[in-house]
């Protein structure tokens, strides 16, 4: 997956202008091909799994780490469906649609910055999911305060 986003960044810091059409329209096309055949199933290999091993292991489900790794995989997931996916493969057809001649070049968008910052910040939050786990820090659950009910049964 992250493979999948360094090869998207780097597509979107060599794209062409949206005047150079027929260069543009390849490399949306490779972007949309990249997003959707590549990132896409790899962040659902990796986010299902994931949330499985928090159902089914009671150990995953006091580790403090692994509620923030599955925090940050969903915001992954979300970014992925809304920053990378859709907008790329939404931008490839359209470069597509002009390069057929049914659409006006000039209504192309082309990399800006916003697109280039979000997919460095998901990139961002890509590794650091990958440290969470890795590195696994103790962030376990606070435990519970004794109940005022437990300390009077104690008392002699």
């Amino acid at each position: 997956m992250i493979g999948a986003m360094a090869c998207l960044i780097v597509l979107i810091l060599y794209e062409p202008p949206p005047s150079s059409l027929p260069e543009y329209a390849l490399i949306r096309g490779a972007m949309a091909n990249i997003a959707v055949w590549v990132f896409f199933p790899s962040l659902i290999l990796t986010l299902i799994p994931g949330l499985l091993a928090i159902a089914w292991n009671p150990v995953y489900q006091n580790a403090g780490w692994v509620w923030a790794k599955a925090a940050t995989g969903m915001l992954i997931l979300e970014a992925g469906l809304v920053y990378v996916e859709g907008p790329f493969k939404e931008e490839a057809a359209r470069a597509a649609s002009a390069l057929a001649g049914r659409l006006d070049p000039a209504e192309l968008t082309g990399a800006y910055g916003a697109e280039r910052n979000s997919m460095f910040i998901l990139l961002l939050v890509c590794l650091a999911n990958v440290v969470l786990g890795v590195w696994r820090p103790r962030m376990a659950r606070k435990p519970d305060a004794p109940r005022p009910s437990d300390s009077a049964a104690e008392a002699p």
